[in-house]
């Protein structure tokens, strides 16, 4: 069994239906089941340029579930195909998008190659990751990074819970 810390965000079209079609669909993913799934938090918008206050603003927030059929290769594509459903098109870097699904931690594994990096890269910057993480997971750690709790005190971008 393998245990996978997601994080979704959307910010175009109805969010909400969005996110909650998202989790069901996760939870109807063969060998998968759900653990936990954050409150959800209002976000600016961040681009390669910074915060964009004049695109929409996201809702984000994590999902925690369980596995017995998929390898992390495997369940990024699964949440690549979500996407996919749901209409996500990758025309721009950090562009706005339906439905946003990373996968930030499959059981503290080190992965770098070209489909998949483990942790997330990012993710320890990002209180919007960090923030619903820590509200499900409070003694979480990001291998090589240190305690959710503790990058989450250093990390200062906006999110406001809902």
């Amino acid at each position: 069994m393998s245990r996978a810390v997601i994080a979704f965000g959307a910010n175009l079209g109805d969010r909400e239906t969005t996110v909650a079609e998202a989790m069901r669909e996760l939870a109807e993913l063969d060998g998968v089941e759900l653990v936990a799934i954050s409150p959800v938090y209002e976000t600016p918008a961040l681009t390669d340029a910074g915060v964009d206050r004049d695109a929409p603003g996201y809702l984000n927030g994590v999902v925690v579930l369980e596995t017995t059929a998929h390898t992390p290769h495997q369940l990024l594509a699964a949440l690549h195909d979500i996407e996919a459903a749901h209409g996500r098109q990758r025309l721009k870097h950090w562009g706005d998008r339906t439905l946003d699904l990373d996968l930030i931690d499959v059981d503290g594994l080190v992965i770098d190659d070209t489909g998949l990096q483990l942790p997330h890269p990012r993710a320890w910057q990002r209180a919007f990751v960090l923030q619903p993480w820590l509200d499900v997971d409070p003694d979480a750690v990001i291998p090589g990074r240190g305690r959710v709790a503790d990058l989450r005190a250093q990390a200062h971008d906006e999110v406001t819970r809902r």
